[in-house]
């Protein structure tokens, strides 16, 4: 007649790497041997505590705990691993190990975070069985977590595309309306100046009728590229406001420090020298703008600011283009 505990494993498990929970050093040794010989890594714990230990420090792949040790018992390694991976998000399966077979018995393991029950002595065969079992679960809890990241990678993704431009890159008005309501809010905390910035391209359309959309389309992506160039704080941002209009929310930016921008992007936009063939202002792209600065009190909002660097940014062109006015 064949030993039971020598028959050979007749489906492979992954290896494992499982801690073993019993105060008898016996039990221990026998499931270690039978385990070691299905090929997975063996971790040796006396009782719940060290085992809980051993648990932080190794991290296993699955638990076979005795119910009935002393001081703490499995019920309570149970529920110490279950309140750590409510907060890590892991699941690590845990079968007990007893000689009790009651229902409650059972009952209590599952409600305490058990998976799953072995009496004991344990045959090696009904051992590879659970460990199939578990397996199985383990690889399908793997496999959501999995598909639970690549939908949140997926819902990150679509919240960036949904505040930004396609074309350009930028926020999108969206996107630049958000990030305004957010640079309001700090910059009213820490008592510091905002300023609100709006431009377009002079004669835009003229552009579009000469060279076509596509070149429009072109114009657009390298302006976007000079300004975002230009307004590079960690905290300024630049959005595609809509056609040809951009928009700029400067943080911590006072007055002097705005007209310094504004200065600087008509040097660069002149030295860049983008040729226009159409223009009424110049012979290259040239820039409109307005801007207006203050430090944000309980009365001010987006739309103030807003209304405010538009109706600067009329006065620039009305003035004959290529210059920024401020409010």
């Amino acid at each position: 007649m064949t030993d039971p505990l020598l028959v050979q494993p007749t489906l492979p498990v992954p290896p494992l790497r499982i801690l073993v929970v019993d105060d008898d050093e016996s039990v221990r040794g026998s499931l270690a041997y039978h385990l070691d010989r299905l090929g997975h890594q063996i971790i040796e714990a006396s009782g719940a505590a060290w085992a809980l230990e051993l648990f932080d420090r190794h991290q296993p792949d699955l638990i076979l705990s005795d119910v009935v040790m002393p001081e703490h018992d499995g019920y309570w390694l149970a529920r110490q691993v279950r309140q750590r991976e409510a907060l890590s998000g892991e699941w690590t399966p845990v079968i007990f190990l007893s000689a009790m077979s009651e229902a409650t018995s059972v009952a209590d393991g599952i409600s305490c975070g058990g998976d799953d029950y072995l009496t004991k002595p344990v045959h090696p065969v009904v051992l590879e069985a659970k460990l199939h079992a578990m397996q199985r679960l383990r690889n399908m809890q793997r496999q959501l977590q999995a598909m639970s990241q690549e939908l949140q990678r997926a819902n990150v993704e679509l919240q960036r595309q949904a505040a930004h431009d396609a074309l350009t890159g930028l926020l999108n008005r969206r996107g630049f309306n958000e990030q305004l309501q957010e640079s309001i809010l700090l910059c009213r905390r820490l008592k510091t100046p905002l300023t609100v910035m709006l431009c377009d391209v002079d004669h835009f359309k003229r552009y579009n009728d000469a060279l076509g959309h596509q070149s429009g389309d072109d114009c657009l992506r390298q302006v976007a590229a000079m300004l975002r160039q230009l307004a590079r704080r960690p905290l300024d941002s630049v959005a595609r406001y809509g056609g040809e209009e951009f928009a700029l929310v400067l943080p911590d930016t006072p007055r002097a420090g705005a007209r310094t921008l504004a200065n600087a992007i008509t040097r660069v936009f002149a030295s860049a020298a983008l040729p226009h063939p159409d223009s009424a202002t110049a012979p290259h792209i040239t820039l409109s703008g307005g801007f207006t600065t203050c430090e944000p009190g309980d009365d001010v909002t987006a739309d103030v600011l807003l209304k405010l660097a538009d109706e600067a940014l009329y006065r620039a062109k009305a003035q004959g283009r290529n210059r920024f006015v401020n409010l």
